[in-house]
């Protein structure tokens, strides 16, 4: 069985990259006519290396200085690396930057091709052997081959042929390699329009595969294109597979809509973000610090765009240094837990760090405080429960699919990781419409519970007559939740608790009671005696607010307080009955209407010994309750009661 794995190369330009390629492979990778007449590679090149059991996409990237950011384009996708330095020239600036990404990206193999070893004497090959064994000593390729060659003569060509072999080996059987069977995804590197055929994009295939046939997105965008048609190194194919090199003819989508920094992938894999959350290492080598809110230049995948750093929980990151950081991005990326990045500064553009996605679609960290900094730790576990954890607690109120553990967590999820969090009590089903169910992390749920603990505290303090509050208007601070019902769920969990109390007037914190003076608490009294004694011919607010002699201001949220206490209930916006005679208009109604068959207004107004103005609202609030109903000119029962 073959397998295919992408090869990149790096180096300082004119160190022999292309020649050595054109030596093992018979192609020359510089297609473009300046390339040609100048002799340097401006664009990437491609070609294909058969070496025993694997197919190895080759990527030529520039090695001049002003064509990094293609290097970093073509970076994106290699399983392993070929570091290549001149005999007669040694070390240079863009060895050391080209390495720094290769460091960056964490490959795991490769190997080092020492070229032009015709023009170059022994004595001299061994001191630059010396000075790239001391370069590479605290990288992936400190223990690598080195094979001295030569594109010319042939030299060492079979030598570093069996030492890519080796290398192979080991990157095939490496993490990154083991991404065939997940959702298929490719960043294109180049893009243009082919006569009779279309759109036509490159890359490297990083995970998964597509055929023909296949309807896919292109993001960001979320533009939903067919594939057409595949080429894998200029010959036709059905499918395309992870570790090969795609030309993907693309049907619904003119090339002027695609650019390189897009990405090809299955249909609701990858999300759109202008916000990430991330791990990032300051290279030792970086000519300055990191300063929060500072401006860099973000490679990833083969994209470059400009983001803001807004370190968490420092100012400041030292060359050397590491942590946590949020990019807020000028344009949306796409991106998936743990791909590796490069930021290079604004100006002058130099690589100054590197690192690894933690939070692909993030939500803007207000506070850096508990849980925050454990939860980012553990998505950078090589545990995958504390891993899916974390992701569905940086979620909040997003529900994640198993796709979406793939892209959150890099987690291929059968159902078992979510089952198994349910079981531990990390996520919690809450209940909505429609027999559905959302789950939450506990620690989210905590802290909206706490958010909402701290509205109603403030409410409380602002009115401290009342003791709920009226759902509707807590629940417009909390529209960021996405839904009322999600409110709901979480209001109800927290009545459970006996955290909230809850009323048919709103919620309130369990544990507040109204702060009233000693004339409060007399007038209190008297107000709700007013109502008693007024029987079924109940004054209004503002009439029992008019009668007080001493804190009038005060009546209005007493009458409120009575009635949340149980002792008042509200018929209408203007008139309130004691409890006591709300219980005495059910018996009486519901006599009369027994003995009646049904009862009248009028007939209602003689039984209660009150007027007109009274007795319409009594009707009205039995009917909404649902006590009584109303069939023609009488009222009936809404229900008979029952026989016991």
């Amino acid at each position: 069985m073959t397998t295919d794995l992408i090869l990149g190369t790096a180096g300082h330009i004119d160190h022999g990259k292309t020649s050595l390629i054109r030596a093992l492979t018979g192609t020359n990778t510089d297609r473009l006519p300046e390339e040609k007449k100048r002799g340097i590679t401006i664009e990437l090149g491609f070609a294909e290396l058969v070496l025993d059991e694997f197919r190895l996409g080759i990527v030529d990237v520039p090695g001049h200085e002003k064509f990094v950011r293609q290097m970093l384009a073509g970076a994106t996708g290699m399983d392993l690396a070929m570091l290549v330095v001149a005999a007669d020239d040694s070390v240079k600036q863009q060895t050391i930057e080209h390495l720094d990404v290769l460091r960056i990206l964490d490959l795991p193999a490769g190997v080092i091709a020492m070229t032009k070893c015709d023009v170059a004497d022994q004595d001299w090959m061994d001191l630059v052997e010396d000075e790239i064994r001391e370069l590479v000593q605290d990288t992936f390729l400190k223990d690598a081959p080195l094979v001295r060659t030569s594109s010319h003569t042939g030299q060492g060509l079979d030598e570093l042929c069996s030492a890519l072999t080796a290398a192979a080996r080991v990157a095939a059987a490496s993490e990154r390699a083991n991404r065939r069977n997940g959702p298929f995804r490719m960043a294109v590197d180049r893009v243009f329009s082919m006569e009779g055929h279309g759109t036509v994009v490159t890359g490297s295939v990083s995970s998964g595969s597509a055929k023909v046939g296949d309807v896919v997105k292109l993001e960001p965008g979320e533009l939903e294109v067919r594939i057409r048609g595949i080429q894998n190194h200029d010959r036709p194919a059905d499918v395309i597979a992870r570790g090969q090199r795609a030309a993907i003819n693309l049907a619904g989508v003119h090339h002027d809509q695609i650019q390189r920094g897009h990405e090809v992938a299955s249909a609701g894999y990858l999300q759109p973000s202008k916000l990430v959350t991330a791990h990032v290492n300051v290279l030792p080598s970086a000519p300055r610090p990191i300063k929060n809110r500072s401006k860099v230049r973000l490679h990833i995948g083969t994209a470059e765009v400009i983001a803001t750093a807004a370190l968490l929980g420092t100012e400041r990151l030292e060359p050397g240094q590491s942590g946590f950081v949020q990019l807020f991005l000028s344009e949306p990326i796409v991106a998936t837990w743990n791909q590796p990045f490069v930021l290079r500064s604004e100006s002058p553009v130099e690589t100054i760090a590197g690192g690894r996605i933690l939070v692909p679609a993030a939500n803007k960290i207000k506070k850096y405080d508990s849980p925050v900094p454990k939860m980012l730790e553990k998505l950078r576990s090589g545990d995958a429960l504390e891993r899916a954890s974390a992701a569905y607690y940086f979620a909040g109120v997003q529900q994640l699919d198993s796709q979406s553990l793939v892209r959150t967590a890099g987690i291929q999820d059968d159902g078992q990781t979510f089952q198994t969090l349910v079981e531990q009590g990390v996520l919690v089903p809450l209940n909505l419409p429609g027999q559905k169910k959302l789950h939450l992390h506990q620690d989210v749920l905590d802290e909206f519970g706490n958010r909402m603990i701290a509205a109603l505290d403030r409410l409380h303090e602002a009115q401290p007559l009342s003791t709920v509050f009226d759902k509707s208007s807590v629940a417009s601070q909390f529209e960021y939740l996405g839904h009322q019902n999600v409110f709901d769920a979480i209001v109800a969990l927290l009545e459970k608790k006996k955290t909230l109390r809850s009323t048919a007037k709103g919620i309130g914190l369990a544990d507040r009671a109204p702060k009233l003076s000693k004339n409060e608490r007399e007038l209190l009294t008297q107000i709700i005696e007013t109502f008693r004694t007024a029987r079924f011919q109940p004054p209004t607010v503002k009439e029992v607010q008019a009668k007080a002699t001493k804190n009038q201001a005060s009546v209005p949220n007493l009458v409120k307080l009575a009635a949340s206490d149980g002792d008042l209930v509200e018929v209408s916006a203007d008139y309130y009955l004691h409890a006591d005679l709300e219980r005495e208009l059910k018996e009486l109604m519901q006599t009369a209407i027994l003995e009646r068959g049904g009862i009248s207004v009028g007939e209602i107004r003689e039984l209660l010994q009150t007027s007109r103005k009274y007795a319409v609202p009594f009707c009205e609030y039995l009917d909404k309750i649902g006590f009584t109903k109303r069939d023609g000119d009488v009222r009936i029962l809404n229900s008979l009661p029952s026989a016991s």
